[in-house]
């Protein structure tokens, strides 16, 4: 069974709360369907990246992409109305070294979507192409929706209609400083002999605060004029330990001082209930989540208003709040609880429809600065090649991995008894820092017991998967003082299923915590030699 069949019988075997979203976005397909045997009018239109000669006429060639050098800008369609967007579809390479681009390609986040309607002068959409398709952080990730497909998590398909009146104007900008390799796109059209003149226009706006704001509540969208909201998307990168979605999104219409839509928290807006887990329906997903309560954990996650769209006459102001649970070492109380004010890391797509022009909104900021600050002080697999040592068995750095750019350093050994790995580092200022692993999970992996300068911390940790998977492994929080440290993963044994004692380590890393961990100083003084606590 091929991996693509495979991945759709899994699918279709879904049960219980997919099954069931399906069937309730039933009734609206059912309508669609219902409107397919109407008749319609206009003309279909496509712009391509089919090949052509030079004289415009379609070439027998399989050369149907084209590349997009950094800086530049590809025009994907500038067409004349009236007329309405059904369908954009792109593919390309992603930021991965492989045989047709040996030094990577531009990812999806460095590439922005613009969209201008009836020559003006400000785009109506100006949003990071992955974003856009519910992609975050530069990562992929499959998309099953009604207005938004990434099928695989390399086909980008968009349905939502963008009427226009004179003129439209598609373009990707290539803002890496890398080459965008193998685009391949069709954009599909209907032109028209009019529209209606209440014809609203589509709109989609970026935004983030690295880390949010404390005290407001994060803007999503403010516009004024008359429209009505259709989705969000929505990316999380935390700062803190722990849980960080019980805010409610508030939402004002008209110019009320209060928020007439007023929500239960953050997961309960995206539909989902008690936490987030990775799916995706028709109208809300996850695409994208990491492990649970981590301290750089990423989120993404969509709502689409197509069968309750909010209505604004006047005006419309999206916000969410930024609370949820944080460690007992990062508030003034000491104690753990669900209330607490977060500062991790946002991003967000509005997408509505809107007649006339809306309120400008922010410049987005270039692909540098969309890019996530580091947190990480980072011992790589190449540092530590003359830097680790071993017993028994052979380590050495495996490179052009998919999930590991930089690669992986291997340990094979061949029997767990006397199986270790030290890696040393050095601290150089007193912080608070999280002390986690960046490891590979496969068939032949072991069970290994990580030790700091000879104290054990945290419990043995189980390699073996039955898929080749990254994995990310918090082992301390902790003050630690200037000096030298090694890190030993000693094997221990292995899984029951493994074919192995094999250990593949990406970096070795010390993350920074949430500025008020410094601000608090709870365990500043608390010896980890005697205390390895890690929060939760």
């Amino acid at each position: 069974m091929g991996a693509r069949v495979q991945r759709w019988v899994v699918r279709f075997a879904w049960a219980g709360a997919g099954w069931a979203v399906w069937l309730a976005a039933a009734g609206g397909l059912a309508q669609t369907m219902e409107q397919l045997a109407r008749p319609k009018d206009g003309r279909s239109m496509r712009s391509t990246s089919t090949a052509v000669d030079a004289h415009g006429r379609y070439a027998p060639s399989n050369a149907d992409n084209s590349c997009v050098a950094a800086g530049a800008t590809k025009v994907v369609l500038d067409a004349e109305g009236p007329g309405v967007v059904t369908h954009m579809w792109f593919t390309f390479l992603g930021p991965e070294r492989q045989e047709w681009a040996p030094e990577g390609s531009a990812n999806h986040q460095e590439i922005l979507l613009r969209v201008w309607y009836d020559g003006r002068p400000q785009p109506a959409i100006e949003v990071p192409l992955g974003d856009f398709f519910a992609n975050c952080f530069g990562k992929r990730a499959e998309v099953i929706s009604v207005p938004v497909v990434v099928e695989d998590a390399d086909s980008y398909n968009c349905f939502w209609h963008m009427p226009f009146r004179k003129s439209i104007r598609i373009e990707l900008v290539n803002q890496s400083v890398r080459q965008l390799n193998l685009l391949y796109y069709n954009i599909d059209w209907i032109k028209k002999d009019h529209l209606p003149d209440d014809t609203p226009y589509f709109y989609a706006r970026y935004r983030q605060e690295y880390p949010v704001q404390a005290g407001k509540d994060y803007l999503i969208l403010e516009t004024e004029g008359r429209g009505h909201y259709v989705g969000t998307v929505l990316s999380v990168r935390t700062r803190s330990p722990s849980w960080f979605g019980e805010g409610d999104e508030k939402i004002y219409i008209d110019g009320e001082p209060a928020a007439s839509i007023w929500g239960t928290g953050t997961e309960d807006y995206f539909l989902s209930a008690w936490g987030l887990q990775t799916t995706s329906t028709p109208y809300f997903g996850t695409p994208y989540f990491d492990q649970w309560g981590i301290v750089g954990g990423h989120t993404a996650a969509y709502r689409w208003h197509i069968q309750d769209p909010i209505v604004f006459q006047k005006s419309i102001k999206v916000t969410i709040e930024h609370f949820g649970w944080i460690s007992t070492d990062e508030n003034p109380q000491g104690e753990r609880h669900s209330w607490n004010e977060r500062e991790d890391d946002f991003a967000s797509v509005a997408f509505w429809y809107q007649t006339g022009e809306p309120t400008p909104g922010e410049p987005v900021p270039d692909a540098a600065s969309r890019t996530l600050p580091n947190l990480d002080i980072k011992i790589t697999a190449r540092d530590l090649t003359g830097a680790a040592h071993h017993g028994p068995g052979e380590c050495v750095v495996q490179e052009n991995l998919g999930f590991y750019p930089e690669g992986q350093l291997f340990y094979k050994p061949a029997q767990a008894s006397g199986a270790w790995i030290d890696i040393p580092f050095q601290v150089t200022q007193r912080e608070p820092r999280r002390l986690l692993l960046a490891v590979t999970r496969a068939p032949d992996y072991g069970i290994y017991q990580a030790t700091l300068n000879g104290v054990r911390i945290g419990a043995p940790f189980d390699l073996y998967a039955r898929d080749v998977s990254e994995w990310e492994i918090h082992l301390l929080d902790f003050w630690p003082a200037p000096g030298d440290y090694t890190l030993r993963l000693e094997c221990v044994g292995k899984n029951a299923l493994s074919q192995g004692h094999y250990l593949g380590l990406e970096s070795v890393r010390l993350r920074e915590r949430r500025p008020r961990v410094t601000q608090w100083a709870r365990d500043r003084d608390r010896d980890w030699r005697q205390h390895p606590v890690l929060y939760d």
